[in-house]
């Protein structure tokens, strides 16, 4: 007997043939610091996600970056408006010190 689903869930539909070249208009449409930013790292994901769909042939890392990229491009005035509201999250505790390794 097998621990293994006996089915899979459904892959995400692909996105559009020029959701790319789409979002990479939005990114430099955002405010020119956080376009700064985005921009190299979006190509350097697509980059590397173009040069694995070249090795295997498959789509998939292709598909991942534009829907990853997306999302922080479709979030971006939620976070906006979170910063404006006076939120933050300086009151947060960091992560080395829970795990002991900010000594």
């Amino acid at each position: 007997m097998s621990a293994q689903p006996d089915h899979l869930p459904a892959p995400p539909p692909a996105p559009a043939p020029r959701a790319a070249a789409e979002l990479l208009a939005r990114i430099r449409a955002e405010r020119p610091e956080r376009s700064a930013r985005w921009l190299p790292a979006f190509e350097r994901d697509w980059a590397k996600a173009l040069e694995d769909s070249r090795q295997t042939y498959d789509l998939s890392p292709l598909h991942e970056v534009v829907r990853t990229w997306r999302f922080k491009v479709d979030s971006a005035p939620a976070v906006d408006g979170f910063i404006a509201a006076g939120m933050n999250d300086e009151d947060g505790v960091d992560l080395a010190e829970l795990t002991g390794n900010g000594q």
